[in-house]
């Protein structure tokens, strides 16, 4: 499948020192047969984390996110978002215009939040928030509408319903006091009533894949699976109400926020982890948690390579077996120098400059060996991104008694955007594992914000029609 772009790489490595370096790459260079069983077990998986009593101990969590339908292109108005996921906040006003069917950003502004707030009392985050707010709706001259809301909210919460988001946990460096536990739509209305000085409509509480497949929905209603690959990963899909045992009711479809990244962490996935994939996961800030991500995402494909490249140096099939300090340094290979270095065009000439960069003194051999073991990294990505895809489209045909499935997915991530070979090794991988699914990719553009106004247009059609 990645024969070609392997072969690529092979070029102009001495068959001995390439057979070595083969040794430590073949772990990466998963089978389509391993790749069908990884299937297999996700799909074990997701039904485990729809379970009533087998959801709580379930690696793969499932959460309902009470999104009951995609968008039809009928929906219209003006909406704000906010998305909230790290140490910027942004508000949108977002408007959706039925006649051409698009959602435009009418403007938007980032908020910075202060270190010492990311740790004081939340009572004082979301009255910055409210703050910020304010000021937007006042310089859009949109304060005395009481507009509804989207609210991008990038921890972990377990969805009691549309508007009702409980925080489990704080992540990313936050760790206000009085938030783990509440519901965070709650803390936000009574820190805007605090104020006093303006009102917001309804809210919808959106997690970051399902804003994705939403901002992608307006403009192909058949798009009914939302994926990240970027710095994490994970994805959303439409699920049949009847196999989410934890909701009540038995018609209709809800928007599923798998969590994926949870994948293995109960063990599933140790014949396919390598020696690096243990070592990446032990010195990460949650050793044991996600490890699906941590063989697929931006936050650690860099620091495998790296872990790799330290190997094969002191088993002197590398730079003359010489390191260099940058080499020996935690995540000092980013994952953004394996887009540079794949690159069809150029990519020899990137490589041989980033070596330079982390104080390493190479040959051409040098740089090609270096170039495929990038390669095996973010094939194997892909690979296995793919082979959870293919597992979702799988679950959805079947559980509509389909031969055939026509979808499309709503993508977002550095990863898949930037890395030029990722969506098509991706693409290939799914074909093979999912054949009687036809997939249109579709990239998403400020799934976080269109995303959200979306979700919010939805649910208030949904309300209006009942």
């Amino acid at each position: 499948m990645s024969g070609d772009a392997s072969t690529v790489h092979t070029d102009g490595i001495p068959p001995d020192a390439l057979s070595k370096v083969q040794e430590y790459l073949e772990p990466f260079h998963l089978s389509v047969e391993k790749l069908r069983e990884v299937s297999a077990r996700l799909r074990k998986d997701l039904v485990r984390g729809l379970g009533k009593h087998s959801h709580h101990k379930a690696p793969v969590k499932m959460l309902p996110t009470f999104v009951r339908a995609t968008p039809d292109g009928t929906e219209k108005g003006d909406f704000l978002a906010l998305d909230l996921g790290g140490t910027n906040f942004r508000v949108l006003h977002v408007r959706v215009v039925e006649e051409e069917q698009k959602v435009l950003k009418m403007d938007s502004q980032i908020c910075a939040i202060p270190k010492e707030m990311m740790l004081g009392p939340g009572v004082q985050l979301f009255d910055h928030i409210a703050a910020c707010l304010n000021d937007f709706l006042v310089s859009q001259n949109l304060k005395g509408q009481t507009l509804p809301l989207g609210f991008t909210f990038s921890f972990p919460c377990e969805q009691k319903e549309i508007d009702k988001s409980i925080l489990i946990r704080w992540t990313k460096g936050f760790n206000c006091s009085g938030v783990e536990g509440e519901d965070v739509v709650k803390l936000l209305k009574e820190a805007i009533h605090r104020r006093g000085d303006y009102d917001i409509g309804s809210v919808a509480m959106v997690n970051d894949t399902v804003g994705t497949m939403m901002s992608c929905g307006y403009r192909d209603q058949s798009c009914e699976i939302g994926m990240i690959i970027g710095t994490g990963t994970n994805a959303c899909y439409m699920e049949e109400i009847k196999n989410v045992r934890r909701v009540e009711g038995e018609d209709g479809r809800m928007c599923i926020n798998t969590e994926w990244g949870g994948f293995g962490d109960d063990g599933c996935l140790k014949d396919i982890r390598t020696e690096f994939d243990v070592v990446v996961d032990e010195t990460s800030i949650n050793p044991g948690i996600h490890n699906f991500e941590k063989m697929i995402s931006g936050m650690y494909l860099g620091e495998i390579v790296r872990l790799l490249l330290v190997r094969l140096t002191e088993n002197k099939l590398l730079f003359e077996g010489r390191t260099s300090e940058a080499l020996l340094t935690p995540d000092a290979f980013e994952t953004k120098f394996m887009s540079e270095i794949e690159e069809r065009d150029g990519g020899l000439e990137n490589t041989q400059n980033i070596l330079t960069e982390l104080g390493l003194k190479w040959d051409s051999v040098d740089s090609r060996i270096v170039r495929l073991v990038c390669n095996a990294v973010s094939s194997r990505s892909a690979r296995l991104c793919g082979a959870a895809l293919a597992t979702l489209a799988n679950r959805i045909r079947v559980n509509r008694r389909l031969d055939h499935l026509k979808t499309t997915v709503g993508v977002d991530g550095t990863v898949y955007k930037k890395h030029p070979n990722f969506s098509e090794e991706l693409r290939a991988t799914v074909r093979l594992l999912a054949p009687d699914c036809d997939i249109t990719f579709l990239v998403s553009e400020d799934g976080s914000g269109k995303g959200a106004a979306m979700v919010t247009a939805v649910a208030q059609m949904g309300q209006s029609k009942l």
